[in-house]
């Protein structure tokens, strides 16, 4: 039999066409390659946004979350360290009171027994008084048989001591406020080699452990800052304070004892006199004789 070949053109042609379906074949799989994980993760992404709400999955509070994240032995540490600051805050607020530190009716009733003498009467007023200036006063008072300098020095010496010893409160709230961040801010190193130290194990890090490690990492700082916060506002706030109170005490105190000193260089008023008795002039009860009657 006879076999026909195919005609030149109809042979270049099919050449042709499988050269070009070779070449977009090689084009064409490479890039599907490279676009297919580019569509997976896009998949992905859309599985998560549909999947994951927009809120946080751990509940969403973030109270929940910082008490978790601190921890028993931090936990405990700033816990104290919170009742210590609401006691010293507690503790100088009802201390620091003007009404409290130089009371308006024991200065009325301390004055008026100055102004009636009654010395000893003052001094047992001054002594049972527990005020910041019934103590000041009991100083001075039991130095001013020696002067109104040596009463002065010794009053305005109490002011010194009672202020010392308010000082050395104000000094814890000053701790507070400089600890408060160092604490913090050791939790945070430790929770962050702990979170660094997951990650070294770890084959395949994963960004969700590494933020979350994080995250419980900085709420110990969180803390901590916000104790050292309100601990300096107040620091400075009873500071002041108790500085103008120290200077009204010692004011108070100085007035009264010149007061009382004064009182007693005064004379004593002078008790009046009974007036004289006139005496009725005596009568004779005995009988007149014969020669008194002949004379009247």
């Amino acid at each position: 039999m006879r076999r026909f070949a195919a005609p030149r053109p109809t042979r270049l042609f099919a050449c042709l066409l499988g050269l070009f379906l070779l070449g977009y074949a090689a084009s064409f799989t490479p890039t599907a390659r490279a676009q297919d994980p580019d569509k997976k993760a896009e998949e992905k992404k859309d599985d998560s946004s549909k999947s994951s709400p927009s809120e946080p999955k751990e509940g969403g509070n973030i109270f929940i979350h910082i008490l978790k994240s601190v921890g028993f032995f931090f936990g405990t540490v700033l816990l104290v360290i919170s009742v210590a600051l609401v006691a010293l805050v507690v503790l100088l607020a009802m201390d620091l009171r003007f009404g409290v530190a130089i009371p308006p009716a024991f200065v009325e009733d301390f004055a008026d027994t100055v102004n009636k003498r009654q010395f000893k009467a003052a001094y047992e007023m001054a002594r049972d008084d527990g005020s910041f200036l019934g103590r000041v006063m009991s100083a001075g008072m039991s130095r001013l048989q020696y002067g109104i300098e040596d009463a002065r020095e010794a009053a305005f010496n109490q002011v010194e001591a009672i202020k010392a010893t308010k000082d050395q409160l104000l000094t814890f709230l000053a701790v507070i406020g400089t600890i408060g961040p160092l604490l913090g801010l050791l939790g945070t190193v430790v929770g962050m080699i702990q979170t660094f130290q997951k990650m070294e194990t770890a084959d395949v890090i994963k960004p969700k452990e590494l933020s979350g490690g994080i995250a419980h990492a900085l709420a110990v700082t969180l803390i901590g800052i916000g104790l050292s916060v309100p601990a300096i506002l107040f620091h400075g706030f009873f500071k002041n304070r108790l500085t103008r109170l120290a200077q009204d005490t010692a004011n108070m105190a100085d007035d009264l004892l010149t007061q009382m000193y004064h009182n007693s260089k005064k004379p004593a008023p002078a008790v009046p006199s009974a007036p004289p008795t006139v005496s009725a002039p005596a009568v004779d009860a005995r009988p007149a004789s014969a020669a008194e009657v002949r004379t009247k």
